[in-house]
């Protein structure tokens, strides 16, 4: 089972760092993701950030390229999701999903086979 947790409300430029755990299995071993739901668009999910099991490679959406740092703490099984400069427009429902495989499609939901309840940011002054 997934969980991600750290969401919170933090005003235009500051910072909040998103934590990922599993119970039952190993976070080192699957690919994971960072996804985002925007208030009002239920059905789609927006892709924020992955790290790959092959080399650690990582992704982020253009959006959140030089604010955002995906990182692994084995230690703790856990990925964490680093977020800075935050502005109004990343005011989200923010997701960790884990794929057992590194996904074709870095942003394709269904490559990834676990997802955990969502954490609400909300970036407002």
């Amino acid at each position: 089972q997934l969980q991600a947790f750290g969401g919170g409300l933090v005003q235009p430029g500051g910072s909040l760092r998103l934590s990922c755990t599993a119970s039952g299995f190993t976070l080192a071993n699957y690919a994971i993701g960072w996804f985002r739901r925007f208030p009002g668009k239920e059905r789609e999910r927006e892709g924020v950030s992955s790290i790959y099991r092959t080399h650690g490679y990582t992704f982020y959406a253009e959006v959140v390229e030089g604010r955002f740092t995906i990182y692994r703490d084995n230690a703790k099984n856990a990925v964490i999701l680093q977020m800075n400069s935050l502005k109004p427009e990343d005011t989200a429902v923010y997701y960790c999903a884990a794929a057992q495989h590194d996904p074709r499609l870095v942003w394709a939901t269904d490559e990834y086979d676990h997802w955990g309840q969502g954490t609400q940011v909300t970036v407002s002054s």
